[in-house]
């Protein structure tokens, strides 16, 4: 049976986000009082009810979990979801995994799927073209039919849920000013995803450790044609002296287009990357990283949700946990 009004609705009429209406709903500190009150006598006048399915979930539990992941050849992903299963299992879940390839009409239809009650709670890192979107109210749908949700890594979205990431502000500030005592002056950035939410992040605390505006050198693009021509000026026009790599792809242009011009690290330039360690420690030089510890954020995500789904934690304020990150020094930071 269809709600007489939805969350979506309650919101249009108000002329206020999904976000404060479901925050006004569960009594968040977030929104003023006189905002909660009118959310809460519409929601009243309208006879607003949660979906019905959330009454079947808060009655019995199924056992499973669902996972959405939004790119399985993403390393750094795969290792979460090696953390998500190892704890699922010691806390005797089932995981459904599903892979949205990025794409926000995938993820809709995955989140459309697990409205159906037949997973106990949801852990979900949104893609790349939801982000881009800002398209999230498959997100709340989930939310305001009661399921336990949980975000990973890509968390910066205005949604009341539980939400674990790692430090990329401060991973990216660090890395710049451990440079700067070295008495390196001319520091770059590249990046292919400056557009998501953590290369933005990381992009801002690079900016932040920088001396003057004038210092800032980036390349920025999620098309690989446009990120190699932008690399090749870092490198070559601008002449940096070290590069600070947002990504896997990002991180790989630069080591390609150094070994294209000649360039020697890390006699003529430093790099330092996010990649999987496997692949860093290989590479010749093996490259300086940042660690994320990612089946550590798998497994810390699962203990959030079965906190929710178990109630140990119900009618409190959403938590967002910080895993710290490590600098790895490797061979691309040699001095």
């Amino acid at each position: 049976m269809k709600n007489k009004i939805t969350l979506k609705e309650l919101a249009k009429l108000l002329n206020v986000s999904v976000s404060t209406v479901s925050k006004a709903l569960h009594d968040s500190p977030e929104i003023s009082p006189k905002t909660a009150e009118r959310v809460k006598e519409l929601a009243k006048l309208h006879n607003y009810r949660p979906n019905p399915v959330a009454v079947n979930l808060k009655s019995s539990k199924s056992g499973t979990i669902g996972v959405i992941i939004p790119n399985i050849s993403n390393t750094f992903f795969a290792n979460v979801l090696l953390g998500i299963e190892a704890r699922a299992q010691k806390s005797g879940l089932q995981v459904i995994t599903y892979i949205s390839n990025e794409k926000l009409e995938r993820e809709q239809q995955i989140a459309e799927m697990l409205t159906s009650g037949f997973v106990d709670g949801v852990l979900i890192a949104i893609s790349e073209e939801t982000q881009r979107k800002k398209e999230y109210d498959h997100l709340f749908n989930l939310v305001d039919y009661d399921i336990p949700v949980v975000l990973y890594d890509r968390i910066n979205i205005d949604l009341a849920v539980d939400k674990i990431g790692v430090d990329d502000e401060q991973s990216l500030e660090i890395a710049t000013r451990l440079l700067q005592t070295k008495g390196i002056k001319k520091i770059g950035v590249a990046s292919s995803i400056h557009h998501l939410g953590v290369g933005k992040l990381r992009i801002t605390g690079y900016r932040n450790a920088l001396k003057n505006e004038e210092d800032f050198y980036i390349a920025n693009s999620s098309k690989p044609d446009t990120l190699r021509e932008k690399t090749q000026q870092l490198l070559v026009e601008d002449k940096v002296e070290a590069v600070l790599c947002t990504d896997f792809v990002s991180t790989m242009m630069v080591y390609r287009l150094a070994y294209e011009n000649k360039i020697s690290i890390p006699r003529d330039l430093k790099v330092i990357g996010f990649l999987n360690a496997d692949v860093a420690r290989f590479l010749t030089p093996s490259i300086s990283y940042v660690e994320q510890f990612p089946e550590e954020i798998g497994e810390e995500a699962v203990d959030l949700l079965v906190n929710r789904i178990e109630n140990r934690i119900a009618g409190k304020q959403p938590i967002n946990k910080t895993i710290n990150t490590k600098l790895i020094h490797l061979e691309s930071t040699d001095f």
